[in-house]
C-alpha cells in the first residue's frame, strides 16, 4: 500500500504481556516444534519487513542462513523504534523482542496493514531462540541489542557508531534452540518456495536469499522481484499449462484502509480449484469473504456478458459458477486494516466489507475487461458452455454411480474388502496396485481395522480428463465408493469411511506412477481429504538383511548406507526385496501393514498455488516442462510436498 504514515514511534507500540508462556506452549505461538514451526521463526521476521513494504517504507530484503545454521534478515525499512516508551520506560526495539502482543499493529499509527501473527511475531522468535541479535539503523545511528537463550536481555540497547550511509532498517540475527525444535536444519527449498510468492504479492520488492552453509554455498544469492507483481503470478502458475489466451487480465480498487487486487487467465485445462487469495500477504487457504465475492460477481459478470452478446440463447440456462471457472486460474490479493481470520492458522477471512469491495470492483471492472477483449472474452464463453455440457453429462454419470450404490444396499464394490470396526477414527483404507498383491494384502491386514481395494493397472489421470469422462472410470468409480464421501464439488469431507486412505504401490517406476495418478485424483477431486491429513502414502521397504536371527528392513539405499555406516562388520546379504504380490503376507504384514512397525508418509498441500503448479507440470501436457522439472528436481525428494 503506498499511502504513508507520518508517526512511528514507541508510543505507537503497545503491550500486552511476558515471554515465559511460549517457551512452556511453543505449538501454540508457532503451530508445532517439527520443521514446519522451525520454519515459521524465519516467516515472523520476514513478515515484519514486509509489513514495512506494505506500508511502502521498505524496498529489499536479504535473508542470510549462516554457516553456523543462524539466519540473518535485513531490511531496509524504516527501523524498530528506538526511542523510549512514555509508559514503560524501555526502547521499541525491547518492547517488539520481549513482549507478547507488543508492537505497532494493535491501533496505533505504525501500520495501516499488516500480516504479522497479531503481533506476536519477532518475541516469539526471541523466546524460542538460543541467542538473537537486534541491529536497527534509525536517526543516523548504528543500534545494537542481545539476548540470550529464551530472550534474556544481555543489557541496554546501545549505540555504536553511526548507520552506514543515512541507511535506515532492521536486521535480525537468530539462533534457534535446539532444545525447543525436534531439527534446527533449516531447507533452504522451503524457504524460497514462501519467498517468491512473497515476491509476487508484493509487487517490486526486491527479496534476496544466500545460503553460507558448507555443502549449501552457491555462488550468487537468489533473487526474486517481479514489476507485474500477481500478473507475474498467475503467468507463473500457468506457464506449464496451455493458455487459452496470452494476455492476463488485471484489476483494482483501493478505499480508504483497504485494497484489492485480482490477476486472472483461463487456460485449456478442466480444473475449477485454481483461485488463490491472499489477504495482507496471507495465503487464505480456505477463502474466505473476498473469494466469495470475486466468485459471486464473476458468475454474474459472465453470464450477463453471455446473454447480451446472444452467446448464451434465451432457452438455456445460466452458467454455474464452475462451469465459468474451469480451467480459470487466478489470485486474489487484499490488503485491510483489521483482518479477521477464522481459525488459529489464519486459513480463511472473515471481514464482509471485504466481500462487498471485491464484488463492487469484479462487477464493474471485470465487465469492462471483457468488453475491452471480445476475442478472449469470447473464448471464456465458449470454454464454459464446453464446461456446462460435461457438467450435465457427469452428472448423469453420478447418478449411475448413486444408483449403483441404492441396488447394491451398501453399495460397495465388489472387490473391496471392508474392515468391521465402527470407530472411523481406526479404520484404514489401503489401495492396493494389482489383484496379487491386494490377495496378500487381504491375508496380512487386521480385519478389523484394516480394508483393501485392489485396482487394476494405471486409473485415468484426471489432470487431462473432464469430469464426466473420468467418472465412467470403473477404478475411479471404485475408490469414490469405497470412500464415500461424494467427489469433486460434491465432496463431504466429514462423510468420509476411514481416517487414513493409504496408496500401497510398489517401489519401482510403474508404481511410482500409479501413486503420482492417485495423489492427483486426490488432490483434485478430493482435495479436503488431503487438507485433512488422511492421505498417505505406504512405504514398503526395498532391502532385507539378517542380524543375528532377526530379520532386519530396510526403506531404501540411504537407509542401507546408514545401517553400513553404524555397522561396518556386517557380512550378511542384503536380499532386495520383490513387488508387493511378491511378498508373503506376514513379510507385507510386518513391512508395510503393521502400525507397530510401518513407515507411512502423511501427504500434505502447506501451499495450493505450488501444488497446482507441481501437478500441471507433472499431469499435463507440456512434456519440455514436466522434463525440464524432473531434471531440476531429481536430487530433491521433497518435490511433491509430501
Amino acid at each position: 500500500m503506498a499511502q504513508q504514515t507520518q508517526s512511528y514511534g514507541a508510543k505507537d507500540m503497545t503491550v500486552l504481556e511476558g515471554l515465559e508462556p511460549v517457551r512452556k506452549r511453543p505449538g501454540m505461538y508457532i503451530g508445532s516444534t517439527g520443521p514446519s514451526g522451525l520454519h515459521h521463526l524465519v516467516w515472523e521476521v520476514v513478515d515484519n519487513s514486509v509489513d514495512e513494504a506494505m506500508a511502502g517504507f521498505c524496498t529489499r530484503i536479504e535473508v542470510t542462513i549462516l554457516p553456523d545454521g543462524g539466519c540473518r534478515v535485513a531490511d531496509d525499512g524504516r527501523g524498530i523504534p528506538t526511542d523510549l516508551h512514555p509508559v514503560h520506560k524501555i526502547s521499541g526495539v525491547e518492547i517488539a523482542l520481549t513482549k507478547l502482543h507488543g508492537g505497532g499493529k494493535f491501533g496505533g499509527d505504525g501500520y495501516k496493514v499488516s500480516g504479522g501473527l497479531h503481533g506476536v511475531g519477532v518475541s516469539v522468535v526471541n523466546a524460542l531462540s538460543s541467542r538473537l541479535v537486534v541491529e536497527v539503523d534509525r536517526a543516523g545511528k548504528h543500534h545494537v541489542m542481545e539476548f540470550a537463550k529464551g530472550g534474556v536481555p544481555q543489557g541496554k540497547l546501545i549505540v555504536t557508531g553511526e548507520a552506514p550511509r543515512g541507511r535506515t532498517g532492521t536486521t535480525v540475527t537468530f539462533w534457534p534452540d535446539e532444545t525447543v525444535f525436534e531439527t534446527v536444519e533449516f531447507s533452504a527449498r522451503t524457504i524460497l518456495e514462501r519467498f517468491q510468492m512473497m515476491a509476487f504479492l508484493n509487487k517490486g520488492l526486491e527479496i534476496r536469499f544466500a545460503d553460507q552453509r558448507p555443502g549449501h554455498a552457491t555462488a550468487e544469492p537468489v533473487v526474486y522481484r517481479y514489476a507485474g507483481g500477481i500478473v507475474d503470478f498467475v503467468k507463473h502458475v500457468n506457464a506449464s499449462k496451455e493458455p487459452l489466451f496470452s494476455r492476463v487480465g488485471y484489476l483494482e480498487q483501493v478505499e480508504e484502509d483497504q485494497e484489492v487486487e485480482v490477476a486472472f487467465q483461463w487456460n485449456t485445462g478442466y480444473q475449477t480449484d485454481g483461485l488463490h487469495s491472499f489477504a495482507n500477504g496471507i495465503n487464505t487457504v480456505e477463502g474466505g469473504s473476498h473469494e466469495e465475492g470475486f466468485k459471486a460477481a464473476l458468475t454474474t459478470v459472465v453470464n450477463k456478458y453471455a446473454r447480451a452478446k446472444n452467446l448464451l440463447k434465451e432457452k438455456d440456462p445460466n452458467f454455474q459458477g464452475e462451469d465459468i471457472r474451469e480451467g480459470l486460474t487466478g489470485i486474489i490479493s487484499v490488503r485491510l486494516r483489521d483482518p479477521q481470520f477464522e481459525g488459529q492458522t489464519k486459513a480463511k477471512l472473515g471481514n464482509t466489507s471485504m466481500k462487498t469491495l471485491v464484488q463492487k470492483a469484479t462487477n464493474e471492472k471485470l465487465n469492462d475487461w471483457l468488453e475491452e477483449h471480445p476475442t478472449e472474452a469470447n473464448k471464456v464463453v465458449k470454454k464454459a458452455l464446453a464446461a456446462a455440457q460435461a457438467r450435465q453429462a457427469a452428472r448423469k454419470a453420478r447418478d449411475v454411480i448413486r444408483n449403483k450404490t441404492l441396488l447394491d444396499g451398501a453399495g460397495m464394490p465388489d472387490k473391496l474388502k471392508d474392515c468391521s470396526a465402527k470407530d472411523r477414527a481406526e479404520r484404514e483404507l489401503f489401495i492396493v496396485e494389482g489383484d496379487s498383491a491386494g490377495g496378500s494384502a487381504v491375508d496380512a491386514r487386521d480385519p478389523r481395522t484394516q480394508a483393501i481395494l485392489p485396482i487394476r493397472g494405471k486409473i485415468l489421470n484426471v489432470e487431462r480428463a473432464r469430469i464426466d469422462r473420468m467418472l465412467k472410470n470403473l477404478e475411479i468409480q471404485a475408490l469414490i465408493s469405497a470412500i464415500g464421501a461424494g467427489v469433486g464439488e460434491e465432496f463431504d469431507v466429514d462423510k468420509r469411511r476411514y481416517d487414513k486412505v493409504i496408496a500401497m504401490c510398489d517401489a519401482d517406476v510403474d508404481g511410482s506412477h500409479i501413486r503420482t495418478l492417485l495423489l492427483t485424483f486426490f488432490f483434485r477431486q478430493m482435495k479436503p481429504l488431503v487438507e485433512a491429513g488422511c492421505v498417505y502414502i505406504a512405504q514398503p521397504p526395498l532391502y532385507s538383511t539378517e542380524v543375528g536371527r532377526e530379520k532386519v528392513y530396510l526403506k531404501d539405499d540411504a537407509a542401507r548406507a546408514r545401517f553400513l555406516a553404524e555397522r561396518p562388520g556386517h557380512r550378511k546379504d542384503f536380499s532386495r526385496l520383490k513387488g508387493l504380490g511378491e511378498m508373503d503376507s506376514d513379510e507385507l504384514h510386518v513391512t508395510t501393514m503393521d502400525p507397530g512397525h510401518r513407515t507411512l508418509l502423511q501427504v500434505t498441500v502447506e501451499q495450493a498455488a505450488l501444488a497446482d503448479e507441481v501437478m500441471s507440470i507433472l499431469m499435463g501436457d507440456d512434456v519440455e516442462s514436466r522434463k525440464q522439472f524432473i531434471v531440476t528436481n531429481a536430487g530433491d525428494v521433497r518435490f511433491l510436498d509430501i
